[in-house]
């Protein structure tokens, strides 16, 4: 379906995203006019693109590597004329411009980060700490800034606040508020920026300068991530480029922007041409984050409370349109799957050996001999067993010490019964059949139940008379051998309350697939099918496992042929956990989710999908059918399965998105309703949904 997209649903601000820009202008030593002119275009890009604020490299308006000629007078003066150009240019401009230029209070030169907008010069800030070592000699010519709080300065006859206290926040925009720091501060092993963030900024602009050499790159991509994670905010840096003097220096004009340690975008680096660099930055998910984050608050108070230390400077911030209404930043698919390309094998090793050593643990600490499962030929116990067969591998022990069972019932199915078997045949554990038909039928009768009467009653009563018998031969059986039960459910099935609770799936002795949503899990057994982590039989039984339709087989196929449908009752895993993730993880609202979700998932064209992701299983959603499904997820979720999480077995934490255990990531009462829920995205989605 083509969306009504005048809605404020489809609006990035109505979810708290502000579009940041990281410009690298055209510059010329010392030509003052000539710099603004630079600056100004690269400010009537951002204007053009929807931008809320540009940030430009440090001293652009002078240029930096002007070494004694920061100390001349008509400079100086060229740069405050420079100010007042680009203050009257504002008033047609909606973002804010950052800009870096040097200014003299009371007989000092300061290296300054200026905010800019609506025809205002909103504030300035001074540089902090300044580099005086190797290639740097900054304290030859400027003043630090640290000890300037409280201050004004005049500037072109007005007076505008001055010092490293000052945050710039606009009222209509909650959670747009940002501070501004420059260069070498965020190389000081306690940058002005923390505390900043402490007082409540969630965007760092850095204006730089910052010339490039040898591996320079890599060291800024390290501060900036390492600076955004630590102090939960966003962080914005733009480096000096090509223009600027080489008289022994070399530029590259390096622009990124790191949210929460995630790397939203970055420019192409040794441009000759300027660059503005975007991206939506999610100040809810900011926000949310220190929310869940005590170490965040107490950091905060532990400082003495930046917040009532800190100058708040207001500003409008006027809806820019934008050409169109894409969000400029990465969102992932499959938020519980691997990413990093550079990393995968090792992500993928990383999640699978964690289920490993955990199950190692656990069967070392019960003294069995022998593991028991279930073995359906579906895509949990499969990878189960493949955990288990590890396992095995790595305590040296047979995977003999594995006793697997296939139980087939009234809607098992030739082809996973006969990848059960094949499976079990190929790993080489011991492997065993029970037909758990007399047993269901006898249950049946004994409970008056109308399928013992030959009629086609397929009911939960029915679905839960076949799942609870498996589990209680597999427990028996566990006593028999001495082994313990292998769960197989995994975290999306106990999001959505998938699993039959007491003498059923939803029980084990150790529930090892339980930190492990289906998308992971489809994954990692592609993974270790292109890895080689087992042989070629194996191999080939695994791929047909992940190419069947998801299902529980509890319900006879009907006369078409057509089996149960997992996904046809609850919806695609593959939106069920993107649900899951920002809800359990960042706590976002169910419209800001839907909002994430539609850009997502709504043109299979566009972003990244995960490595070697099959072409025929890349789908798109349209509206619509994300609000019908979130809407199911809300309500299962959040009122209907909490019990059954509540009695979750023990089972491994395998993803930073979160997991399900009441003693773990996930504490909630069993007896909630999903209004509150349900009521935000009903109340914030267009109304033709």
């Amino acid at each position: 379906m083509t969306e009504n997209t005048d809605h404020p649903f489809f609006d990035r601000r109505t979810h708290g995203f502000v579009r940041v820009a990281t410009a690298t202008p055209r510059v010329r030593t010392a030509d003052v006019s000539g710099n603004v002119e630079g600056i100004l275009a690269e400010w009537r890009k951002g204007h053009g693109a929807g931008a809320d604020v540009v940030l430009y490299p440090e001293l652009c308006l002078s240029s930096y590597a002007l070494d004694d000629l920061h100390l001349q007078s008509a400079l100086l003066e060229a740069v405050e004329r420079g100010i007042a150009d680009l203050i009257e240019a504002s008033r047609e401009l909606s973002p804010v411009a950052v800009i870096g230029a040097p200014l003299r209070r009371n007989g000092r030169i300061y290296n300054c980060a200026l905010a800019i907008a609506g025809g205002r010069l909103l504030g300035v800030v001074p540089k902090s700490f300044l580099p005086n070592y190797r290639e740097f000699y900054e304290k030859r010519w400027f003043a630090h800034g640290r000890n300037c709080v409280g201050l004004a300065i005049d500037v072109n006859g007005q007076s505008v606040p001055f010092g490293t206290d000052l945050l710039f926040e606009a009222p209509e925009r909650p959670g747009f508020c940002f501070a501004m720091e420059i260069c070498e501060d965020l190389w000081a092993p306690d940058p002005p920026s923390t505390r900043a963030a402490l007082a409540g900024a969630t965007i760092v602009l850095n204006l730089s300068a910052s010339n490039i050499t040898i591996g320079k790159s890599d060291e800024r991509h390290m501060l900036c991530r390492m600076q955004s994670s630590r102090a939960v905010c966003a962080y914005a840096y733009s480096a000096a480029g090509h223009g600027e003097s080489t008289t022994d220096l070399a530029w590259d004009g390096q622009g990124m922007v790191y949210e929460l340690g995630d790397l939203l975008v970055e420019s192409s680096r040794f441009d000759l041409e300027p660059e503005l660099c975007l991206a939506d930055v999610d100040t809810r998910r900011v926000l949310g984050d220190r929310m869940r984050m005590q170490t965040f608050g107490d950091a905060a108070e532990a400082a003495g409370r930046p917040e009532d230390m800190v100058r708040r400077i207001r500003f409008d911030a006027p809806a820019t349109p934008a050409p169109d209404d894409r969000l400029l930043r990465p969102i992932r698919r499959f938020p519980f799957v691997p990413n990093r390309a550079h990393k995968l094998d090792e992500d993928c090793f990383e999640a699978f050996n964690i289920q490993v050593d955990a199950l190692l643990r656990r069967f070392r600490a019960t003294n069995g001999k022998h593991m028991i499962l279930g073995v359906s030929g579906g895509l949990d116990s499969t990878h189960a067993l493949l955990v288990a067969a590890k396992v095995c591998d790595r305590l040296g022990l047979p995977r003999t010490t594995i006793r697997g069972y296939t139980m087939p019932g009234f809607g098992t199915s030739d082809s996973t019964k006969s990848n059960a078997w094949k499976l079990m045949k190929a790993t080489g554990i011991t492997a065993e059949e029970i037909d758990i038909r007399p047993a269901a039928t006898r249950m049946l009768e004994d409970i008056g139940h109308a399928f013992a009467d030959g009629e086609p009653v397929y009911d939960t009563t029915f679905e839960n008379v076949q799942a609870g018998l498996r589990t209680d031969y597999l427990f028996r059986l566990a006593g028999q051998h001495s082994g313990f039960v292998l769960g197989t459910g995994d975290l999306s099935e106990l999001a959505l309350g998938w699993c039959t609770y007491g003498v059923g799936d939803q029980m084990s002795h150790y529930a090892v697939n339980s930190g492990v949503p289906k998308t992971l899990i489809q994954y990692l057994i592609r993974w270790a099918t292109r890895t080689d982590q087992f042989d070629p039989e194996t191999d080939a039984v695994l791929e047909a496992i992940v190419d069947t339709e998801i299902s529980p087989e509890l319900v006879p196929a009907g006369e078409d042929g057509e089996i149960q449908s997992t996904e046809s009752t609850i919806g695609p895993y593959e939106l069920n956990d993107f649900f899951l993730h920002h809800t359990i993880r960042w706590g976002q609202s169910p419209s800001h989710v839907a909002f994430l979700a539609w850009h997502a998932w709504r043109d299979a064209k566009l972003g990244l999908w995960p490595a070697e992701f099959p072409e025929a299983a890349k789908n798109e959603y349209d509206l619509a059918t994300i609000a019908h499904w979130l809407e199911r997820f809300l309500q299962r979720f959040f009122a209907f399965s909490q019990f059954k999480r509540s009695a979750l077995p023990n089972g491994p934490k395998v993803s930073p998105g979160g997991a399900l255990s009441p003693r773990g990531d996930w504490r909630a009462p069993s007896d909630a309703v999903a209004g509150p829920w349900l009521e935000e995205l009903r109340r914030n989605l267009p109304p033709a949904l």
